[in-house]
């Protein structure tokens, strides 16, 4: 079974988790899913037990990046928190660590243009392979996001793209010229906390982004831990903190 630890975890307090975790057409882009928190928020405040100035949200993985983005423009959200953050705007302009050339970058427009023109004569988008086969050539964490998203027991699911799917190849388009951290210093003066492992090759995203932040902001290294580590081994994730980090700035 698929293990959602936000809501399993924090409901041990106060709160009224609703969490979101399926891409519409196997596709991702920074508006959509920006919006898609907007709506939570709209939802969340027409419940009659939900005080519309006490909402806080949570992102993790590449939704981190999107809950700081929507957090900046979104002033219903009293309170941002991210774990294992992406910056997948970053990611997919520069590569990881930044090491995509302007020719690169030039070279993958190119190929994201011809591969539009397909999905228009084929009136379908083109999807990659399954994701995470593995073929014993891939780096660590490549290795780490398989064995948790293959796996029955942590977070293997028949539908979920990262399981048994693969994202539609022109994902990427929408993302390359959106930079989502552009403005997350007008988060402030509501707080920003930011968790990620010692040993996440992803540690530079909170990094950088706790540099572009305002305070109030905190930004939780934890010893040891990778990034895949922070999605489900619940003795490395710091649920204390973060019920801590809400229960605080979100008191009535």
């Amino acid at each position: 079974m698929r293990r959602h630890w936000p809501n399993r975890a924090l409901s041990r307090w106060p709160l009224i988790p609703l969490s979101r975790v399926k891409a519409a057409g196997n596709t991702a882009s920074p508006d959509i899913n920006t919006e898609d928190f907007s709506a939570a928020v709209d939802y969340l405040g027409q419940h009659p037990s939900v005080d519309r100035e006490r909402i806080g949200i949570l992102g993790i993985r590449g939704w981190g990046g999107l809950a700081l983005n929507t957090a900046a423009i979104d002033k219903r959200i009293k309170a941002v928190a991210t774990s294992t953050m992406y910056d997948m705007s970053r990611l997919m302009s520069q590569g990881y660590y930044d090491s995509v050339t302007p020719e690169q970058r030039s070279q993958t427009l190119d190929q994201l243009a011809a591969q539009r023109w397909q999905d228009v004569d084929n009136r379908a988008p083109g999807y990659g392979p399954v994701s995470l086969e593995l073929t014993g050539r891939e780096p660590q964490f490549v290795v780490e996001y398989a064995a948790y998203y293959k796996d029955k027991n942590r977070g293997f699911h028949p539908r979920a793209i990262n399981s048994n799917a693969s994202f539609s190849l022109t994902t990427a388009l929408s993302f390359i010229n959106a930079p989502l951290m552009s403005h997350i210093a007008e988060i402030a003066p509501r707080p920003t906390l930011l968790i990620h492992g010692e040993a996440a090759h992803s540690l530079y995203f909170s990094q950088t982004a706790f540099e572009a932040a305002a305070e109030p902001k905190e930004l939780l290294i934890v010893p040891g831990a990778t990034h895949t580590d922070l999605y489900d081994q619940v003795d490395k994730v710091p649920f204390d903190k973060l019920a801590g980090f809400f229960g605080q700035h979100l008191a009535g």
